[in-house]
């Protein structure tokens, strides 16, 4: 015993006074400190596992994402195909010799090269034409519709309906006659050496370059019973405007030379203007009486016997 004490107080003392080191540390302090040590390690683990996990989750969303985009984009790229069959020499004699059918209705005939139709060519359902249609001869359509701009160098037509409104930008040039059943403005100025019109309005004023010519038949008369023995009386001229002319004879009196008829009566009684045309004519007390179907010339004083003299009339209604 005093032995082991002294063992002891000599390990607790150096020979030079200073203190011993610490004792070493026994095994169970030593399984305490790798526990410590252990759930550290696990705590680390853990969270590394879980920031693992986000990070591949996030990749394979990211990959996903882009697999997509590419997939459709492929398919926006991808082009339709058609399916495509050579015709052998057999298969065009068999066409040429037969009414045989190519195909059905859902291939397609593509024809790469030139090809020439001898015959009629008949086609059942619409055509589509992608390029310039050019044909060299006639061209016979029972209907055509065309909803956009069409230009024609040179249309010929037996029978042309216009539904809606026409645009001519050039020159319209009718042989035969023009027919408009409704009215027509014209914004321009209307050239025709002919007009012929039942009714013919102006709003504005008339202007005239040259002379008025009143066409028309010639009105009939009847003499009156002034004229004197051999009298006589003759008309020239149109309702629109004339002349009468009297003979008188001997014994002629006051009254009424002639009655004008008008070759076509007036709505209503018109405006007739009598005028003398010589001397003797412009002596006689004239006037004039008039309905819608005729006029008289009279004269309020006796007329000098034997003796030729006119009048010129114009009519207005």
């Amino acid at each position: 015993m005093e032995n082991q004490t002294s063992q002891q107080g000599e390990s607790l003392e150096t020979a030079d006074g200073a203190p011993s080191p610490e004792p070493p540390p026994t095994s169970g302090s030593k399984n305490n400190d790798k526990k410590k040590g252990g759930s550290r390690v696990q705590t680390i683990i853990s969270h590394i596992n879980i920031y693992f996990l986000v990070f591949v989750f996030i990749l394979v969303l990211s990959a996903g994402i882009v697999a997509v985009g590419v997939i459709r984009s492929k398919k926006a790229d991808q082009k339709a195909t058609i399916d495509t069959q050579t015709l052998t020499d057999e298969a065009l004699k068999e066409l040429a010799n037969s009414e045989s059918k190519v195909g059905d209705p859902k291939q397609t005939l593509s024809v790469e090269s030139n090809a020439i139709f001898t015959g009629k060519v008949l086609f059942k359902d619409s055509v589509d034409v992608a390029g310039n249609l050019r044909i060299g001869g006639t061209v016979s359509i029972a209907g055509l519709s065309v909803s956009g701009t069409s230009a024609f160098d040179q249309l010929t037509a037996n029978k042309l309906a216009i539904s809606g409104d026409a645009t001519i930008q050039g020159k319209l040039a009718v042989q035969k006659e023009l027919n408009v059943t409704n009215g027509a403005t014209f914004g321009g100025t209307v050239s025709a050496p002919t007009i012929v019109a039942s009714n013919f309005q102006l709003t504005k004023d008339l202007i005239i370059n040259y002379h008025i010519d009143g066409a028309g038949s010639t009105p009939s008369k009847s003499n009156g019973t002034n004229l004197g023995s051999g009298g006589t009386a003759s008309v020239n001229g149109s309702d629109t405007a004339g002349t009468l002319t009297i003979n008188a004879g001997s014994g002629s009196s006051a009254g009424c030379f002639a009655t004008i008829t008008f070759a076509k009566a007036f709505g209503a009684t018109p405006h007739v203007v009598i005028s003398p045309s010589d001397q003797d004519a412009a002596a006689i007390d004239y006037y004039v009486t008039r309905t819608a179907n005729n006029f008289k010339i009279c004269s309020a004083s006796n007329p000098p016997d034997n003796t030729s003299f006119s009048f010129d009339w114009v009519a207005i209604e």
